[in-house]
């Protein structure tokens, strides 16, 4: 149908209007998104976000920092609702969140100066957590809450105006009820020098302040520029005189002081080991800081000194502080009370273990204390000491079994945590370097195990140590006291917690007879708990040198055929009503001794015991061998370590008679056992 030109006119108008309408739609929430973004202010910002109601009540109750959020330029630091519910202190300081500089993220220094009166620093802290990752940013020791941070305003007079959320509420230096400051923004001497009139009861540190000025080092203190300081409260000192604060010279003071970095604990480098001020060929001492998990969301702090190099005065090893009131900022850095002073090793071992200030070890005190007072009747008359101590959250469990029942084995558990001689972690690597490190304990007959694992990405090599069939991870090493060390562990040794499928899964040194096991399924039984095992268990390198004796034996088909492997492995475990410890069949075998096994023939052996080491006769072959680890308990079981596995040379040839030959037999072992499981 033809449309009249005047209609064709009027249609072409209402066209032009619809597309003008509709570009004027589209223009509509930029224009309202410049006009929010116009007319909100930061004081209207935190007023209206319930996430930080708390910050900005305490801001409307002062008039100068409502002032100050509303007229001037700005950066805010504004701790969220939950940051006040963990906030302890009486008094929330509203200026030292505020900086008369506008700052966005990118343009944080070192550095930041509050507005609190004294114009106390706020330090900024960089840390990425991965390479690649975006980095962490903290002011002080608190983080800031990127997400929801660099939020940029304007004010009423144009200002620009900066807020960043954070997790924690700041707090600067506060004084003690109607007493000043000296000096304003104090350095760490100011701090020292008007610690009466500063809050930090209920501790007290005349004692290290005095020993600082008689050895005129109060410049350390005074030092511009940014360090972290640790001072020991007096508590620490004991009751004078004591020999602690004799040992204290210049050397030992320059080793409470990091330099160069102002280091909060939430943000603090944990494992990481930082030089201090005495950082000398001849003497060098550094400080890690480390955290002890209390609970759910609950830790402490501590710091470890390590000292290397030792002069005449210091012994060396590591010395461990609690920091017991942390990020004090000064002007200069930040200080931290630490319970006792660093660098010096002035207790025994029986001594720190029982000193009721070194809380690391709390419970393990209060076990020894309270269900076997006599083991420190043992410690009492040794010279030197190892002990390997497991920390709170090791024995609590352990604590939870009915183990207590049975006070004269706690005892020789107990006993298996001490080595009669001092052994620092280096000596245990220095000697795990092609074999596996063993020590005698107090425990007779028991000996400790070490293995070293390397970290693949870093190549670090972390130490673990097995007792008693429980394996336990180094978490701190060599603290030194004046007859040895302690090391610090995760596990109680010697109380099994693991079946013996589960010990042979984790056990470093019986990788092959667990992996020989699953391939056959013969494992499956030992997670049973209806039943009592007794095996006998070659451990890899006893493996390895028999296929090195036995070149013809076909190692091949023995891994492929789940048959006969699971044959030979059935020579090795007894299965009865009772588990079977090396001194019960030392006993039973006077002469021959004849077991029961899994499989179709029995075991028939002999037991001897020389020097606190056990042997063993397989009938078979008439051979004796070393048992390298008796009695590892399990839940289920007990584990005895062996160097020669029962085993024929025939057990590993098959009916064709086929051979291999050509291959070296260690590389042939490790090669078809790695490409076997690959196939599972």
């Amino acid at each position: 149908m033809d449309i009249p030109t005047s209609s064709r006119h009027g249609v072409g108008q209402y066209g032009r209007h619809v597309v003008f309408l509709l570009a004027c739609l589209q223009l509509l929430p930029t224009v309202w998104t410049v006009g929010r973004s116009s007319s909100v202010t930061l004081e209207a910002r935190m007023r209206d976000d319930p996430d930080l109601s708390e910050f900005y009540s305490l801001i409307e109750r002062d008039e100068i920092a409502m002032s100050r959020l509303v007229h001037h330029p700005l950066t805010i630091f504004a701790p969220t609702n939950q940051a006040f519910q963990r906030y302890l202190n009486n008094k929330t300081h509203l200026n030292y969140h505020m900086s008369s500089t506008p700052l966005r993220l990118s343009q944080l220094g070192d550095t930041v100066r509050s507005l609190n009166d004294d114009g106390t620093p706020l330090y900024i802290t960089r840390r990425r957590p991965l390479s690649g990752m975006q980095e962490d940013l903290y002011v002080n020791s608190a983080k800031i809450v990127r997400e929801r941070s660099n939020m940029e305003f304007k004010n009423t007079r144009g200002y620009t105006q900066i807020l960043h959320i954070i997790d924690d509420v700041l707090t600067p230096i506060t004084t003690v009820f109607n007493k000043t400051l000296d000096t304003p923004n104090p350095d760490a001497w100011g701090f020292l020098q008007s610690v009466e009139a500063i809050n930090i009861e209920p501790h007290r540190v005349r004692s290290f302040r005095k020993k600082i000025l008689n050895l005129k080092r109060d410049q350390v203190f005074k030092k511009s520029g940014i360090s972290t300081f640790f001072i020991p409260v007096e508590t620490g000192f004991k009751v004078p005189p004591n020999p602690t604060l004799s040992m204290i010279d210049k050397r030992v003071i320059d080793g409470h002081v990091i330099p160069n970095k102002a280091i909060f604990t939430t943000p603090a480098p944990y494992g990481k080991p930082l030089e201090t001020l005495q950082f000398e060929d001849d003497l060098r001492v550094t400080i890690t800081f480390f955290r002890h998990e209390t609970g759910k969301n609950t830790h402490r702090v501590f710091v470890v000194s390590n000292t290397m190099y030792s002069n005449s005065r210091l012994t060396p090893g590591a010395v461990i502080a609690e920091i017991v009131k942390p990020n004090i900022p000064v002007a200069n850095g930040v200080v931290h009370l630490i319970h006792r002073p660093l660098v010096i090793v002035d207790m025994h071992g029986m001594q720190m273990l029982t000193d009721n200030s070194h809380t690391l070890w709390s419970k393990f005190r209060d076990l020894i204390e309270d269900y076997a007072p006599e083991f420190l009747n043992v410690l009492r008359g040794m010279s030197q000491m190892t002990l390997f101590v497991p920390q709170d959250e090791a024995v609590a469990q352990m604590m939870q079994t009915n183990f207590m029942s049975n006070r004269k084995k706690l005892l020789e558990v107990l006993m298996m945590h001490v080595v009669p001689d001092a052994i620092t972690i280096d000596k245990i690597k220095r000697n795990n370097q092609n074999h596996i490190y063993q020590i005698p304990t107090m425990n007779s007959r028991r000996f400790l195990y070490f293995n070293l694992n390397e970290n693949r990405t870093t190549h670090d090599k972390s130490v673990t140590v097995e007792g008693g069939g429980v394996n336990a991870s180094l978490v701190l090493g060599d603290i030194a006291t004046k007859d040895g060390y302690i090391h610090i562990i995760d596990r109680m040794l010697g109380v099994s917690y693991m079946t013996v499928q589960e010990k042979l899964e984790t056990d470093p040194m019986l990788n092959l007879t667990y992996h020989f096991g699953k391939l056959n399924h013969f494992n499956d039984q030992l997670n049973m708990t209806n039943k009592r095992f007794t095996y006998f268990v070659p451990r890899d390198k006893a493996w390895i040198q028999w296929f090195i004796e036995h070149p013809a034996a076909n190692l091949d088909d023995f891994v492929r055929n789940r048959e006969q492997s699971r044959m030979v492995l059935e020579h090795h475990l007894i299965v009865a009503d009772r588990v079977f410890s090396m001194g019960d069949l030392r006993n039973m075998s006077h002469d021959s001794l004849i077991l029961p096994t899994v499989g179709l023939e029995s075991l028939q052996i002999r037991v001897k015991e020389e020097d606190n080491r056990y042997f063993i006769q397989w009938k078979e072959t008439g051979r004796w061998t070393t048992v390298f680890r008796a009695d590892v308990e399990c839940t289920n079981g007990l584990i005895h370590v062996i160097d020669v596995p029962f085993v024929h040379e025939y057990d590993m040839i098959t009916s064709d008679g086929h051979h291999l030959y050509g291959i070296e037999p260690l590389t042939l072992l490790l090669v078809t056992v790695l490409t076997a499981l690959g196939a599972v």
